[in-house]
């Protein structure tokens, strides 16, 4: 039976998460937070109990990425742990877990290409392979620039406009190869793109348009939050 047993590869991610040293990334490599930043820091933290501070840990590191343009230099977590009295290892965990956290360098628009399944039945690949062309880079790459940065997604939660893309905060949906080469080369020039449908849909109205909801609805309304109390009943 022992002949029977077999082995396989083990798969690991280590560009995912084992740190290696750069010249800009090391744990010694200065990094603070902004006074801006350490503002939204107080009112984040008061929104958790104080002995909870390490609940704020993914909007603090959120804008940590963002202070350093789109990334997570080891140095701004650290910092992130000491802030909110936790252990360097929890604070990795969180930045290695979700893929919105970016622990290498990429460029400043992250272009994420949604492929699951809703999107790839309505082009998602025609449109991925598009970015690749017009940029020149294939996945996980950047321009030469330093602009663009190119990745697939997971399912992004706007599957009733795909094909779409996420670039740094904003969805650009209903998407043909020559609407994301239109939205790529405005924000190569510094410009903003319409966000949303690229098709002239109206939020995610079927292409019959409205029809339903088509007045205002005659209820239930709200009560008067500035009345009193109700009166006590009668006896």
């Amino acid at each position: 039976w022992a002949s029977q047993l077999k082995t396989s590869a083990v798969v690991q991610a280590g560009g995912l998460n084992v740190h290696h040293d750069t010249p800009e990334n090391t744990e010694d490599t200065p990094f603070d937070f902004t006074d801006e930043n350490y503002e939204k820091i107080e009112k984040i933290l008061r929104k958790f109990p104080t002995n909870y501070k390490s609940s704020a840990v993914i909007p603090v590191l959120d804008l940590a990425q963002r202070q350093c343009d789109g990334w997570l230099p080891l140095a701004a977590m650290n910092k992130v742990a000491k802030i909110l009295e936790m252990p360097p290892m929890r604070v990795y965990e969180v930045a290695t877990f979700y893929t919105m956290f970016n622990r290498e360098k990429v460029g400043r628009l992250n272009v994420q290409v949604c492929t699951t399944t809703p999107c790839m039945v309505r082009g998602a690949y025609d449109i991925l392979r598009t970015i690749e062309k017009h940029l020149g880079i294939k996945v996980g790459g950047d321009t030469a620039d330093g602009i663009f940065h190119l990745m697939e997604a997971e399912c992004l939660g706007a599957c009733v406009n795909a094909p779409m893309v996420q670039i740094n905060d904003h969805f650009y949906e209903d998407l043909t190869p020559e609407s994301i080469i239109a939205v790529l080369d405005k924000l190569r020039k510094g410009e903003q793109p319409a966000i949303g449908p690229q098709n002239g849909r109206k939020g995610c109205v079927g292409i019959e348009g409205k029809t339903t909801l088509l007045s205002e609805p005659p209820g239930p309304y709200c009560r008067d939050l500035t009345a009193g109390p109700p009166p006590e009943p009668k006896k």
